[in-house]
């Protein structure tokens, strides 16, 4: 496996960019550790995502590549997936719900993915995934429970790993799995003692109640400020998180606005709720961590500043 990240991450260097590991003194006081923030939020399309959908598409075949891909998403991996595909000179189809905002629909648009609309529903979105495949010869990526995208997504840690081996643990977001099953695989061959923390919103935790069920559990959909982490875990994942997750942080929705302005007035950067909940993980945990060196990934920065939390 560790070959097989190493070949990723040169793979898909061309096509993405190498993000800074960003410090501050200010949050190390405020958290009693040393931070290392793995800035996704400055990856190309914004977030991470790119990474894993540059990939996928990579590993596609000659002929799978002339007729082109397709997923559903209302987010970050709709957009990534449209702006690889423009990369890499395919065509990318992208199944969206009508309640998505407009602002994403026209991203996607923007980046050359061609937006089919659908009812706002996971039955439909997957319905109009298929038919479209069976249509057009399209081939299908999953944003986060497909081998591929989440080696692509593993290579963020590999870097920040490369950068600082010393560390003792990395925190990230869990939402549909694709990128803390990534920052396990990259952890446990780039170190051999570092931890995988998740940081799950208390009111989507469905990551959390899969650990104790041993099964993929789902939530009800309930509002979160985190919208993006509003997924869930996969087949392939799922079992990559079992083994090699430390354990699953929950936190409430005003301890993710507080991480997210405190990065915000601290730190200079844009990032979004999503990505402020993995150092609200951290935060809520800081009397277990003094002194340590702890690596956080900013998943991204796709906020929509009219409609900030704070």
């Amino acid at each position: 496996m560790k070959n097989q990240l190493v070949e990723v991450q040169e793979r898909i260097n061309p096509y993405i960019h190498r993000t800074p590991v960003l410090t501050s003194n200010l949050l190390n006081e405020i958290a009693g550790c040393e931070l290392f923030f793995k800035c996704e939020n400055f990856q190309r399309m914004g977030a991470f995502k790119m990474r894993g959908a540059v990939n996928a598409i990579m590993q596609l075949t000659d002929a799978q590549k002339q007729k082109g891909v397709v997923t559903h998403s209302s987010g970050n991996f709709a957009q990534a997936l449209a702006l690889a595909a423009k990369s890499l000179g395919i065509a990318a189809y992208v199944v969206m719900p009508s309640s998505a905002p407009t602002v994403k629909k026209n991203a996607v648009k923007g980046y050359g993915g061609i937006v089919v609309e659908c009812p706002p529903t996971n039955e439909a979105r997957e319905a109009y995934s298929n038919r479209l495949v069976a249509e057009k010869g399209l081939t299908f990526i999953h944003p986060s429970n497909d081998l591929d995208v989440i080696l692509g997504q593993g290579t963020a840690a590999m870097e920040l790993l490369e950068d600082y081996p010393d560390l003792g643990c990395i925190y990230t977001p869990v939402g549909g799995g694709g990128l803390v099953a990534g920052t396990i695989l990259a952890a446990e061959n780039f170190s051999t003692k570092i931890k995988v923390v998740g940081a799950e919103p208390a009111l989507v935790d469905d990551a959390y109640r899969s650990l104790i069920s041993n099964k993929i559990e789902t939530h009800d959909n309930k509002s979160t400020v985190a919208d993006g982490l509003k997924t869930q875990l996969g087949d392939v994942n799922f079992p990559i998180i079992k083994k090699g997750i430390d354990h699953i942080v929950l936190v409430e929705e005003e301890e993710i606005v507080e991480a997210m302005r405190l990065i915000w007035e601290r730190m200079k950067i844009v990032i979004e709720p999503s990505s402020a909940v993995a150092f609200a993980g951290l935060l809520k945990e800081r009397a277990t961590l003094k002194n340590q060196k702890v690596g956080v990934i900013l998943s991204g920065g796709n906020v929509d500043v009219q409609k900030l939390p704070f």
